[in-house]
């Protein structure tokens, strides 16, 4: 953020010098245009085809005082330009546009097609199949990862579009999926099929006075399985009808069919059925481009001091970060554990190791601690054992 406020500094001080040039400038030409038509009338008014010596005193005197001007134009006009230039420094300075230093050069076949692949499923999840098949054939992607890449859109495209129909207003297709599903939704205690149903009823009572009797109707059908968590809920739609006569827009309870609604509704639509049907909420791409953006200055960040302490080649070939990034919870998929005794995060490589104590440390820190013998002291507590005994444990 810093950053990016001494970027806007230098940007709005060249607007300010930009505005300040340009009302100087329109006064200088408003200034000449007159003193050329003073100079033409004083001319015409002589009516000889020859000028006097105080005529051509007078054009020389205009000529001069226009070059004059128009040199301090150019000079504010030159002035503008290097401030203008001084905003790209100002960029180039606090942004560091080279990022190879942080990414990997060792790329290899099977890691393209892995990219491929994913943006690929990207492409479809967003409906845009024409460019998801262009991919597929362009890159000549393998038949098996086609085929997945095919199922996971085959998976997905009901609740894209269904996820679509919320946002354009129409609820048919979502009422339907979640009443197909509803056991599923009651054991996860959603609370979709009210939100559904609340916007069906007030989309039904917006039509008018004469649609009353279809909106009690339709309230009385659908409205009584939810009375025990929505009870309050429930009493506000009903204060709706006091509001018929004027419209429900021009009521308290406008806000209920706001534009708001319908996008909440849609999110927890597709969060729902997502996990439900074992898909994720957002494709991997966008999950993979999204925790980037938020780890790259702490990644900048740390390369810096790397580069100036002359610490080389202790990143670059390992599968984990040196520092901990903090991602957002829902970038986080599955457990992690890191060794109380080593400080580092266990991997397929040194996985963790549950001791006969109950204690768990990395594989790395058991074979430290037994030194070449079968036997260890837990650093937590004085249990001795063998270190054969030790576990393997999953997160």
């Amino acid at each position: 953020m810093d950053a990016c406020a001494a970027v806007e500094k230098e940007v709005e001080r060249v607007i300010g010098k930009f505005n300040g040039i340009s009302e100087h400038s329109a006064n200088v030409t408003t200034d000449l245009i007159k003193t050329f038509e003073d100079l033409k009338e004083a001319i015409g008014e002589n009516g000889q085809q020859q000028l006097t010596e105080k005529q051509i005193e007078m054009l020389l005197d205009t000529i001069n005082k226009a070059n004059m001007k128009l040199v301090a134009i150019s000079t504010e006009h030159r002035d503008l330009h290097g401030a203008v230039s001084k905003v790209g420094k100002v960029v180039d300075r606090n942004f560091v546009s080279d990022f190879s230093a942080l990414t990997r050069t060792n790329q290899n076949e099977e890691n393209t097609h892995l990219l491929n692949k994913v943006m690929a499923k990207h492409y479809f999840r967003q409906g845009m199949d024409d460019i998801a098949h262009l991919l597929i054939k362009e890159c000549n992607m393998p038949e098996d990862q086609a085929n997945e890449v095919f199922e996971s859109k085959s998976n997905f495209a009901e609740i894209y579009n269904i996820w679509k129909s919320i946002l354009n207003y129409n609820l048919m297709p979502a009422l339907k999926w979640a009443e197909q599903y509803s056991d599923e939704l009651e054991m996860k205690n959603s609370t979709l099929q009210f939100k559904l149903h609340r916007l069906a009823f007030l989309q039904i009572l917006s039509e008018g006075m004469e649609y009353q009797s279809d909106a009690i109707l339709y309230a009385r059908q659908n409205f009584s399985k939810f009375i025990g968590r929505f009870e309050k809920e429930i009493q506000n739609l009903m204060g709706t009808f006091i509001y018929l006569p004027t419209g429900i827009r021009n009521s308290p309870y406008k806000d209920l069919i706001s534009n708001e609604m319908w996008t909440e509704a849609s999110y927890v639509f597709l969060k729902d059925a997502c996990n439900i049907l074992g898909i994720s909420k957002n494709s991997a791409l966008s999950v993979v481009v999204n925790a980037g953006c938020t780890a790259l200055p702490s990644l900048l960040n740390i390369k810096q001091v790397m580069l100036s302490r002359q610490v080389h080649g202790i990143w670059s070939d390992r599968d984990e970060l040196p520092i901990e990034i903090e991602l957002d919870p829902e970038y986080r998929y599955h457990s992690i554990f890191a060794c109380p005794i080593l400080r580092q995060q266990t991997s397929d490589d040194n996985p963790p190791k549950k001791l006969t104590c109950g204690h768990v440390i990395s594989n790395d820190a058991l074979h430290k601690l037994s030194n070449g013998s079968n036997v260890l002291k837990c650093p937590y507590c004085p249990v001795e054992q063998h270190s054969e005994d030790a576990v393997r444990i999953n997160f």
